[in-house]
């Protein structure tokens, strides 16, 4: 067995214990700063998360897990790279025998999702929207590892440049905080840009909408469009709205919204457009 006790191993002796250099073109970048590390447990702390299940969707060779080991009653890691849910196996195996961490080898955007209670991580860069847009509507709270630019736009307010879709489906399912920025010096590899923690808490939104799935979709659709007006974005992305009369919706919705373009509108004001293109619009899940 490793003779380590929780919390205290180096993450330059765990990469050198895996005999793994993290690939960038495989989007591993291993987090090696120990200041930073020891850090993120306390983004959930703080606030009260419950830590009784914590999911790490990312493991890598276990820097974060054996940190989140000293908060968590149990741990599950998803890592997609069998080499390292071997080794995080090895490695932690006190932890694995008494029931604490369980690894699951695997892709997070396919595999089943534990009844976790936070999901804390150091996302793989590639993944990180596909992987929220997982882990979002539980409704869990979330702190995790992105790039800066990315996790900019999840905070990001309308009428910014950095406003998105993103930005409004995150906030559909939390409250959303950048906490912290952190350097491309603290992973091995390094990579080429800024990185940044986010906190999400997760809140009821102040509006309502009649459908999440065709809420989300109408969003993704008339931001295909976001330089052209409400009006013609509604218009011109029936096909991915799947709205089977869009020329309905711009003759029954507000036509202060309609002359505006999708990165000014705030969450309530879509979510005004999308329950008037639900009552109106023929879309696809009303259909027989």
């Amino acid at each position: 067995m490793t003779d380590l006790s929780e919390g205290s191993r180096d993450p330059d002796a765990l990469i050198r214990r895996a005999g793994i250099k993290g690939d960038p073109n495989a989007d591993q970048h291993f987090l090696v700063d120990d200041r930073v590390i020891d850090r993120i447990p306390s983004y959930a702390t703080e606030r009260g998360f419950d830590t009784a299940h914590v999911l790490e969707v990312g493991g890598g060779t276990g820097g974060l897990t054996d940190r989140l080991l000293t908060v968590a009653e149990t741990v599950t890691v998803i890592e997609r790279d069998p080499r390292l849910a071997e080794f995080l196996e090895t490695e932690f195996d006190a932890a694995v025998e008494t029931g604490r961490l369980s690894v699951i080898s695997g892709d997070a955007l396919s595999v089943d999702l534990p009844a976790f209670t936070t999901a804390i991580s150091n996302l793989p860069y590639g993944i990180s929207s596909e992987v929220l847009f997982r882990l979002l509507p539980t409704q869990r709270p979330l702190v995790v590892m992105v790039q800066l630019e990315f996790a900019e736009r999840m905070a990001a307010e309308p009428g910014t440049d950095e406003y998105g879709r993103l930005s409004v489906t995150a906030g559909h399912y939390a409250d959303i905080e950048l906490v912290e920025t952190v350097p491309p010096t603290a992973f091995d590899p390094q990579p080429a840009v800024e990185s940044a923690l986010v906190r999400a808490t997760p809140r009821t939104p102040a509006y309502s909408v009649p459908d999440d799935e065709f809420f989300l979709r109408f969003l993704r659709a008339v931001f295909t469009q976001r330089r052209k007006t409400m009006r013609n974005a509604i218009r011109n992305t029936v096909h991915i709205s799947g709205l089977g009369d869009g020329d309905a919706v711009v003759d029954a919705a507000d036509e202060s919204l309609l002359s505006q373009r999708a990165g000014n509108l705030t969450p309530a004001e879509f979510a005004q457009l999308a329950t008037t293109a639900w009552k109106v619009g023929d879309p696809e899940e009303k259909r027989d």
